[in-house]
């Protein structure tokens, strides 16, 4: 089977990755799944990615940056996503990767008017979510980590919305027939979350959240690595698709 790409569109906190590892190490962890199976390209460092048939499916990090910004190496990746065939391999965007498949493909990104969203979230699907192959194996209402300044205000024309909440209109989507966006981190666990709230606590209460509340408020659940898990399957079926052509 050709390799899972994980695009890796930044690093983690220093003191999150010295405890916990890479943004990889969180996907990998969910997947219980060998890194030697995967092909990690960390292109936040300008390295560059392979030809979309050399892969069996795509999967891209979050990241400390800005889609707004739209740094060259990030530019760099929007192109390459464009260039995938319609159908062709399944893409599943987190967070930065979410917004960068919305901007990507014409959808609108900016800042959150209402600040940063960080901890537990409750998370509807909606009725296109509840049907999708992918966010349809989620209950109805589930429990996501989040962790993020900035949202997609629009998505591109023809983006079918999954899920939202109050805060959060657009925190999952699906493009064409094979490409997932969630603003949402389905790799992220309740100790990781609460050690980004941990590491940015100063900050956080210096913009009037509860520190401790938001810490308190995070609870252990399977929503992630059940995306997750279902996402690698589908990247399964569709290899088999592919091969029995």
């Amino acid at each position: 089977m050709k390799p899972l790409l994980i695009i890796k569109t930044g690093a983690a906190l220093p003191s999150i990755g010295r405890q916990y590892g890479e943004f990889e190490d969180f996907i990998l962890r969910q997947l219980a799944m060998d890194a030697r199976k995967c092909l990690v390209v960390p292109v936040f460092q300008r390295q560059r990615l392979p030809a979309v048939k050399e892969v069996a499916g795509v999967v891209i990090t979050g990241s400390h940056a800005m889609v707004t910004d739209r740094a060259p190496w990030s530019e760099y990746v929007a192109d390459w996503l464009r260039r995938i065939p319609p159908g062709a391999l399944p893409v599943l965007g987190i967070c930065y990767g979410h917004q960068l498949l919305a901007q990507a493909f014409g959808g609108e990104v900016g800042y959150h008017p209402q600040g940063l969203e960080i901890g537990s979230v409750p998370i509807e699907l909606t009725e296109a979510g509840r049907a999708d192959p992918l966010l349809g194996c989620l209950p109805s209402s589930f429990s996501g980590y989040a962790l993020h300044a900035q949202t997609v205000y629009r998505l591109p024309a023809g983006a079918a919305q999954l899920a939202k909440n109050s805060f959060e209109q657009y925190h999952a989507f699906r493009l064409r027939e094979n490409m997932w966006g969630v603003q949402f981190h389905p790799e992220f666990s309740a100790e990781i979350t609460r050690a980004y709230i941990e590491a940015q606590k100063h900050e956080l209460a210096q913009a009037g959240y509860d520190v401790v509340r938001l810490k308190e408020q995070v609870r252990g659940q399977r929503h992630g690595k059940m995306l997750l898990k279902r996402f690698l399957t589908l990247v399964k079926a569709c290899g088999d698709s592919i091969r029995s052509k």
